[in-house]
C-alpha cells in the first residue's frame, strides 16, 4: 500500500525528507517534485502541494492518478475558530467543508455541485489512529522551550470539522462570521476540504491533521513563518512517525472513504 503525504508549506515536507529511504530519484511533474520511498516502514510519496485549494487538489489528483497512492495524509497549519482551540493544539479532521463555496441558488450554500454534499468525511478508524498518534506526540516529545517561546500552554488534540477556503483569515470580523455560519468548525485553513473532495471522488481514504498556529484574528500573520519552522514542521514529523509506526506495514486500507 502506498500512502501519499502532502504539506502546503515547504518546511513541513522538507522536515520529512531526511527520514525517507528513497527507492528512486525524485520525479518532477506539474511544477511539483514527488519523493518516493519508504518512511518508517511504509511505502510513501511525499509532495509539497503549495497553498490554496486548486494547488492542493491538483497535487492530490497527481498522487492518486499518476503515483497510484491508496490513501492520503495532509499535514499543515491552521487558524483556530472554536474558542476551545488554542495555539499549539492539534486538530484531526473528522469532516471537511469549503467555507467559500457558494453556488446559490443552483445549489445550497457550501454544497459541492453535483455531489449532493457539503462535508467530506475521513475514514473513522484511521482518524482514530491519527488522533492517538497526535496525543502520543504531545505527551512524549513536544519541546517545552518552544512552547514558552510561542506562548503554548498544555496543548491538546481535537477531532471534528475543519473548514477550508482560498483566503488567509486574519481579521476578527471574518472570524466572527465563520463562527456564526459554521458553529461546529474547529479551525480554518486553505486546502483540506479540496483534497477531501478529490479523494472522495476517487474513492481514496483521506486524513488531515492541522497544527494551530494562530487564532485566525488580527494577529494571525505575526511570526507565522517562524511558527511553521520551529513548531509545525516538528509536529508534522512527530505525528506522522507515530501514525505510520502504529500501522502494520502490510495493512491495506479500504479503497473508499464514502
Amino acid at each position: 500500500m502506498t500512502i501519499g503525504i502532502m504539506g502546503a508549506m515547504p518546511e513541513e515536507v522538507d522536515a520529512l525528507l531526511p527520514f525517507l529511504e528513497r527507492d528512486r530519484p525524485p520525479v518532477s511533474s506539474g511544477m511539483r517534485t514527488y519523493h518516493t520511498g519508504s518512511l518508517w516502514g511504509h511505502q510513501v510519496v511525499i509532495v509539497h502541494s503549495r497553498m490554496g485549494k486548486v494547488a492542493a487538489a491538483t497535487s492530490a489528483t497527481h498522487l492518486i492518478v499518476e503515483h497510484e497512492i491508496e490513501s492520503l495524509l495532509f499535514t499543515g497549519v491552521a487558524g483556530a475558530i472554536s474558542p476551545d482551540v488554542s495555539i499549539g493544539d492539534i486538530v484531526v479532521a473528522r469532516s471537511l467543508l469549503q467555507h467559500d463555496l457558494d453556488a446559490r441558488p443552483i445549489f445550497p450554500r457550501f454544497e459541492a455541485p453535483l455531489l449532493g454534499r457539503d462535508r467530506f468525511g475521513t475514514l473513522h478508524e484511521e482518524t482514530a489512529a491519527l488522533e492517538i498518534a497526535a496525543r502520543t506526540y504531545l505527551a512524549d516529545d513536544h519541546d517545552n522551550a518552544v512552547d514558552s517561546e510561542f506562548d503554548i500552554s498544555s496543548p491538546r488534540v481535537h477531532t471534528g470539522l475543519v473548514i477550508s477556503g482560498d483566503q488567509f483569515i486574519s481579521d476578527p470580523q471574518t472570524l466572527a462570521r465563520l463562527r456564526v455560519d459554521i458553529p461546529d468548525a474547529l479551525c480554518v485553513e486553505m486546502e483540506g476540504a479540496a483534497v477531501a473532495q478529490v479523494c472522495y471522488e476517487h474513492g481514496a481514504p483521506c486524513l488531515v491533521v492541522r497544527t494551530i498556529s494562530d487564532d485566525a484574528s488580527h494577529g494571525a500573520e505575526i511570526d507565522f513563518a517562524k511558527f511553521v519552522d520551529r513548531v509545525a514542521s516538528h509536529y508534522a514529523v512527530g505525528v506522522t512517525r507515530r501514525y505510520l509506526a502504529g500501522r502494520p506495514a502490510s495493512e491495506s486500507a479500504p479503497r473508499s472513504a464514502r
